[in-house]
């Protein structure tokens, strides 16, 4: 799907850098040849939702999930279709219930917060079935990037949302300062006892917002 909104000239000067055609040549490649996720049509996802003029948020996660009817498009996010709630985004929903008292919904589709203006980025947009990074160092990273510096260029506050330290590496190229940056361990399973529970991030990332005359975020998902 062509991205036709505000992101268009960002994206439309990336694809005239001679990484981009490898890029693109890569990921065509994979998609004929394997079972890569999200569905090519879903891969822009997150620019369709949320145009560069109306990002408020930025929540970068590392690669698409990678299992079947998982990934489409949106950090974290997963279809209404997809009963099982990944163990990262489980971990989201307790954290916005202790910070933000929202309860627990029965399902993982974040298009609400993306329809809102949070930017829901992965710095890698393909994956191969089943094999998590398989996409890394093809030239995604260089994309997002291109994505990142655009959304820290805005005027307009926006607070970022770095989990994890794959996303904290970003931090340098973030150096406008009417922006927020809130960082902590990543929500995986793995770490989040470490100081995810208990960041506060999303009343943080509120109080901001309505701090500089923005509407802040309803973090609550509804059930389906």
């Amino acid at each position: 799907m062509q991205i036709t909104n505000d992101w268009l000239p960002v994206v439309q000067e990336e694809c005239k850098k001679p990484y981009y055609r490898e890029l693109f040549n890569f990921v065509k490649e994979e998609y004929a040849t394997t079972v890569v996720y999200p569905p090519s049509d879903e891969i822009f996802t997150a620019f369709h939702l949320t145009p560069l003029s109306k990002v408020k948020v930025l929540v970068l996660g590392q690669d698409p999930y990678h299992e079947f009817n998982q990934a489409h498009g949106l950090s974290f996010s997963v279809p209404t279709t997809q009963e099982k709630i990944p163990p990262s985004l489980q971990n989201i929903y307790k954290e916005l219930k202790d910070d933000c008292g929202c309860y627990i919904p029965n399902n993982g589709y974040l298009e609400k917060w993306a329809s809102q203006g949070v930017l829901m980025l992965n710095t890698v947009l393909t994956v191969r079935a089943g094999a998590a990074n398989s996409h890394k160092g093809h030239g995604w990273e260089q994309f997002t990037d291109a994505i990142i510096q655009a959304v820290n260029a805005k005027e307009e506050p926006v607070v970022y949302m770095l989990w994890g330290s794959p996303a904290q590496t970003k931090i340098p190229m973030l150096t406008n300062p009417n922006h927020l940056i809130l960082k902590t361990v990543h929500p995986s399973p793995l770490s989040a006892y470490r100081g995810f529970f208990g960041c506060k991030h999303f009343s943080q990332c509120n109080e901001f917002l309505a701090s500089h005359g923005l509407e802040p975020i309803d973090w609550q998902i509804e059930n389906v």
